[in-house]
């Protein structure tokens, strides 16, 4: 600093400073040196060869003196604070609205942390900002080169070790996240000129002392509305002093100021490598950047740094993609800490300032909005001017007393009739009273706040104040609709020619739809691929978009698509240009949808965490959407690899479900089955017997899922057993399932059932000894639940379980039962909700249909059953007497008992009858107990 101290020229607003110090600290100490540093940071900035310009991210004041500058000096050459990675995108501005954001996107990383993806980096860019007026100009003026001199946007994540470069500050939560506010995702936001107190208490100071209720109302206060009419020199003097000040009084955070000293060695070191390499004077150069890293101390500074102390390290392996993003002011409030609000009055200002200044801005040919312009002609070359001598402009702007801006009463009162009539369209009842009332407030709260005219802020108070009640009777609140009719919320939208591939081509596929997709809004989508079979092609785009977008971009209305069917008419709510960035994100993936959902569904089928019910999804989506049996057969034979894995029984029910689906798809739509499902039901079959006792055994096992166990191993035996595999292990695997758990156990006595080792009868018996022993009672609404879920592998049991619960409300007495009623209806709820329509429709079928008839309704298996087996014996007793019907019924039709007789190996042929008896007669009527066992046996099936 001691080339600085030598300066003369702020040698008199030193003295001042030097004075003011000691008299208001009582002698020499930290507040002298922390003036003075500030002084010599100014000096030192304003006496650098390569002229720097100061700025403040979406400031007009700093875009209104750029425009200024940009057309007196005319450079050759504009650096600019931004990654220099998004230079090659920065030309498609001119086919956008405003604003947008330059997106750094980078899904596959390579390099970082895997819990860091997907990386994603954003610039927003508004019309009222230095950033863009410094494009436009370097875009449009033949001659002049824009180079982008910051860290690239692989370098935004190396030097940041917390993967988060921007942390919002508390006032932008005041409001809760909007749609508009989350345009940006999660990306990290970088911008011209975060000019911001990194000084708690200072920032305080400044708000309470300001009168002002957030940083963004004192900037719009002190800083904007001063430095609006200001001639160059002060202002770049000003923002010097104020990005020294921020930074001298900035909290020892050392990663940050260790990446802000890195970024400031990164760009200068650029620019002295570019000026180099194209012999560039540093006086036809213009540098555009932050007042907080204008007021840099590093080694590097100015074209006479140090070149040897700073090595810029390579970038990583990844692979970034870039392209444009639609933005809002809610998104840029949201993204850099901004009050709600600040950046649509900022854009007004903007406005009003061009009217009062007739400053004229630069604009991108082509932008949305922009007037037709003459081709531009290059400047014509100017003689080298000799630099004027830097003069003190920062004494006579301190010392001068603030200018107070008189009353625009019209103005005024036109907002407060604006207001009103909001208000009124939202459903407040507001009325010309509040008008006046609102009017009258501004003013006194302006007063108040020593400010001869309102600020929109002041405005916004004072209609809250006067207008907001004890409700809020709309979606919008006073505050909100200030900061509508303020400006708005403006959402820029990025054009056709700007997007990438894959969204060209979906705008392309949807246009037979005849919409207009690309503006804002849900739109309706009516096709009917019967009449119309071009549509067709349409609804498998929307389909898909559907399975890769948000909710809300393709939302269905009527329509279903799912395996093996297709729907004639669909209806459809669509709203792509609300939801664009997700759109363009889609074409960093790759060029088409297809070439997208496949990728992902890869990613989800081989992931390090897929399960076998995510891969039998991604089947079942590759079929639905790609129709790719190729990828199906692929995912399919993968799902084996992950099903042999897996040792829990966590998916067993949503395997169950996708592989009787696509059972049923492959049956009905193909002549054979695919290879790879023959081998998974093979291999679940054994893989489920050997997880099946431990699953009855397992606390963390539910019963759903092992009855889903169950259900894939009955449902699939048949298909099973004709592949090769043995009943026998599933025998021995229920049989060594012992499980603790009261609904365990009654599922494992409905597959017991179902397996032939337990009869109906001796699970009636079970059933009414639980009812019969007081210690068990309790616990009945589990076993319950069990015999439920066991609908799912036996759904022949549905009489047995309506059988169960209707004895226990015909058995236990009220003391008993009401207790553990809503344990009961609580556990079949939440346990077997999807199985209840089945238990129901048998319920239905048992029960009398009408209400006179129950009176004498006699439960079925409360009827008096006969005695089967003295059945049979009084039919034969009484059948013995006259011939046997049987027997001439068979001499009459022999063809069928031949058959039996050829298929069984037997040639003896038929024996003559003698008498009225015959042998087979007489053997049953001697020995009955086959004929009633079989009888019996027949009657229970």
């Amino acid at each position: 600093m001691s080339g600085s101290r030598a300066s003369g020229v702020f040698t008199a607003l030193r003295t001042q400073l030097q004075e003011a110090a000691t008299e208001f600290a009582g002698g020499p100490d930290a507040l002298e040196g922390i003036l003075l540093g500030m002084v010599d940071d100014v000096d030192r900035a304003v006496r650098e060869p390569l002229e720097i310009f100061p700025v403040c991210h979406h400031s007009p004041a700093s875009a209104l003196a750029m425009a200024r500058r940009l057309r007196e000096k005319q450079p050759k050459v504009v650096y600019l604070e931004l990654c220099e990675d998004m230079a090659p995108l920065l030309t498609e501005l001119r086919n956008c609205r405003l604003p947008v954001a330059v997106q750094a996107f980078a899904g596959d990383i390579d390099g970082f942390p895997q819990e860091w993806a997907p990386l994603s980096v954003v610039a927003p860019i508004t019309e009222a900002s230095a950033e863009y007026q410094a494009i436009a100009y370097a875009l449009d003026t033949p001659g002049v080169e824009l180079v982008l001199v910051d860290r690239s946007s692989d370098h935004v994540f190396q030097w940041n070790t917390t993967a988060s470069e921007n942390e919002a500050p508390a006032e932008a939560d005041e409001a809760p996240k909007s749609e508009e506010a989350a345009l940006h995702g999660e990306a990290v936001g970088v911008g011209i000129g975060d000019l911001r107190p990194r000084f708690a208490e200072l920032e305080e100071h400044l708000l309470r002392h300001g009168k002002v209720r957030h940083w963004s109302e004192w900037w719009h206060q002190y800083v904007e509305v001063p430095l609006g009419d200001s001639d160059h020199d002060t202002y770049r003097q000003v923002m010097f002093l104020i990005g020294s000040l921020f930074r001298r009084l900035a909290p020892g955070d050392g990663d940050r100021v260790r990446v802000d000293e890195d970024r400031e060695r990164h760009m200068w070191t650029r620019m002295r490598e570019h000026m180099a390499a194209t012999g560039t004077g540093p006086e036809d150069c213009l540098y555009v950047c932050g007042a907080f890293h204008a007021a840099s101390r590093v080694e590097e500074f100015g074209v006479d740094g140090h070149s040897d102390s700073f090595t810029i390290s390579p970038r990583t392996a990844t692979t970034w993609q870039y392209g444009l993003i639609p933005s809002s002011h809610a998104a840029i409030e949201a993204q850099f800490g901004l009050a709600p609000g600040s950046v649509s009055i900022a854009a007004t200002q903007w406005q009003k300032s061009l009217k009062r200044t007739r400053v004229q801005p630069y604009r991108l040919e082509g932008q949305a909005g922009a007037r037709t312009s003459r081709a531009k002609k290059a400047p014509p070359a100017a003689a080298p001017a000799v630099p004027a001598p830097a003069t003190d402009r920062l004494s006579g702007f301190l010392r001068q007393p603030p200018v107070l801006d008189g009353l625009d009463e019209s103005e005024l009162l036109g907002w407060s009739v604006d207001i009103v009539r909001a208000a009124r369209r939202n459903g407040y009842l507001a009325s010309t009273a509040d008008a006046i009332a609102v009017f009258e407030t501004s003013i006194l709260l302006a007063g108040m706040r020593d400010r001869a005219k309102p600020t929109p802020y002041d405005f916004q108070d004072a209609a809250v104040t006067c207008i907001e009640k004890d409700r809020v009777p709309g979606r919008r609140d006073v505050r909100r609709l200030v900061e509508i009719m303020m400006g708005g919320d403006r959402i820029g939208q990025v054009g056709y020619e700007a997007l990438p591939p894959l969204a060209r081509d979906v705008y392309d596929r949807l246009e037979p739809l005849g919409l207009k997709l690309q503006q804002r809004g849900v739109q309706r989508a009516l096709l009917d691929t019967a009449g119309q079979p071009e549509l067709e092609a349409c609804s498998d785009v929307l389909w898909m978009l559907r399975r890769l977008m948000p909710t809300a971009a393709a939302r269905p209305i009527m329509g279903e698509r799912r395996l093996g069917e297709r729907s004639i008419q669909e209806s459809w709510d669509l709203a792509l240009g609300t939801h664009q960035r997700a759109l363009i994100e889609l074409g960093y993936e790759g060029v088409s949808i297809e070439q997208v959902l496949e990728q992902r569904l890869r990613r989800e089928a081989y992931g390090p965490r897929a399960t076998t019910a995510g891969v039998l999804a991604a089947v079942e989506d590759s079929l639905l959407y790609l129709r790719s049996g190729r990828l199906a057969d692929e995912l399919g034979t993968h799902a084996l690899k992950v099903l042999s894995a897996e040792r829990t029984v966590d998916g067993a029910p949503e395997v169950l479900r996708r592989a009787r689906a696509l059972l049923a798809y492959y049956r009905t739509s193909q002549p054979e089955l695919p290879a790879w499902i023959e081998s998974f039901v093979k291999a679940g079959y054994a893989h489920y017997c050997t997880l099946l006792p431990t699953a009855f055994r397992d606390e963390d096992a539910t019963v759903g899922q092992v009855a889903a166990m169950l259900g894939f191993l009955f449902s699939m035996e048949s298909l099973a057993l004709s592949l090769g595999c043995d009943r026998t292990q599933l025998e021995l695997a229920v049989a060594q399932s012992h499980p603790e758990d009261p609904s365990k156990t009654a599922l494992l006595w409905a597959a017991q059932v179902q397996l032939g080792t337990l009869s109906r009868a001796e699970l009636r018996a079970r059933c009414d000894a639980l009812l019969d022993n007081p210690l068990v009672v309790p616990s009945y609404p589990r076993h319950l639940s069990g015999f439920v879920h066991a609908l799912e592998p036996v759904p022949g049991l549905a009489d047995v379980v309506v059988e169960a619960v209707s004895n226990a409300f015909g058995r236990l007495p009220d003391t008993v039962l009401l207790p553990w009623l809503p344990l009961l209806i609580s556990t079949l709820r939440k346990g077997a909700g999807d199985l209840a329509p089945l238990l129901i429709r048998e319920a239905g079928r048992v029960f009398p249909g009408r209400l006179p008839a129950l009176d004498t309704w006699v439960p079925p298996w409360r009827q008096q059953q006969e005695d089967p087996f003295a059945a049979s014996r009084s039919r034969h007793l009484t059948t013995a007497a006259p011939a046997p019907r049987g027997a001439a019924l068979l001499a009459a039709h022999p063809a069928a008992c031949d058959a039996v007789a050829e298929l069984l190996g037997c040639d003896e042929g038929w024996a003559a009858t003698v008498g009225t008896g015959s042998p087979d007669t007489a053997l049953t009527t001697t020995h009955p107990a086959a004929a009633e066992a079989l009888e019996a046996l027949l009657s229970r099936a």
